[in-house]
């Protein structure tokens, strides 16, 4: 444990004090009773004798009760000041994007430390309301665990899988897909910000009747959530959809895995920043 903090410093010498204090106490206290002990070997008095002054000397036995709770509580309270300044994770569901200095990706069950959330209330706070407040009032905690959450200054990003959204090289919704994006109805009803709906693809080609190149079906998939939500409620003047095909991936086109990451719909909801 780091002895850096002062209020850790004093508080262990203090329960190095206590203890040192409490076991001299104890020390005196056997001494005591070994000389009585000794007295009344010597003198051939009864127990009844040295009661007086066993009944005077009960005041050194609450002492040292009361020396010993002292110590408890200065190791307790050292304790909690050394997990205090040792806090290494918050649990709020936060956590830093690897791929930007100043962006968070929210995920189910994830941790954040005390940078991002420095972070997170520059990027988010406005001066009337606290970042806990204006984020519980889009209704996140509601979302899908199939919905990564990215925070950047001025915007909202909701991450899907298109392949929660959307079966294999179609832009049709899925009862899958549907169900996700039932939860993010329920955050944009919630406020008025402009939101535009990305399609992205990775980088295999895809030649079909209906879809000629990625663009084609990135677009469609971008469409498809924007008249989803339009039936459902959502204000058309607030969307715009976007197919980015192959442009923007999130990672290398060259495995599995990053192919799959780079096949999603990103919703990016702008968030002006309170003057």
């Amino acid at each position: 444990m780091s002895t850096d903090n002062p209020l850790i410093g004093q508080l262990t010498a203090k329960a190095k004090s206590l203890e040192a204090e409490l076991q001299q106490a104890r020390t005196l206290l056997r001494s005591r009773k070994t000389n009585n002990t000794a007295k009344k070997t010597w003198l051939g008095l009864g127990e009844s004798s040295l009661q007086p002054r066993e009944e005077e000397e009960t005041w050194f036995t609450t002492y040292l009760d009361m020396m010993t709770l002292l110590l408890v509580l200065m190791i307790v309270m050292l304790a909690f000041a050394g997990t205090s300044t040792s806090l290494g994770t918050v649990e709020y569901d936060y956590k830093s994007d690897p791929n930007s200095s100043n962006t968070m990706v929210v995920d189910a069950g994830t941790e954040f430390n005390e940078h991002d959330l420095d972070a997170l209330v520059e990027n988010v706070n406005a001066p009337e309301q606290s970042t806990e407040d204006r984020l519980g009032q889009l209704g996140l905690d509601g979302l899908s665990d199939d919905i990564d959450v990215v925070l950047n200054d001025e915007t909202i990003s909701f991450r899907i899988n298109s392949e929660i959204l959307f079966p294999s090289g179609q832009a049709d919704l899925s009862l899958a897909g549907v169900s996700v994006l039932q939860s993010l109805i329920h955050v944009l009803q919630k406020n008025d910000f402009q939101v535009a709906v990305e399609g992205h693809t990775d980088a295999i080609p895809i030649r079909s009747v209906r879809f000629p190149s990625n663009w084609e079906l990135s677009s469609s998939r971008a469409g498809s959530v924007v008249r989803y939500f339009e039936a459902n409620g959502i204000a058309s003047h607030r969307l715009r959809a976007v197919g980015y095909a192959a442009t923007r991936a999130l990672s290398s086109n060259d495995s599995v895995e990053g192919r799959a990451q780079n096949r999603r719909v990103e919703l990016t909801m702008e968030i002006p920043k309170a003057n």
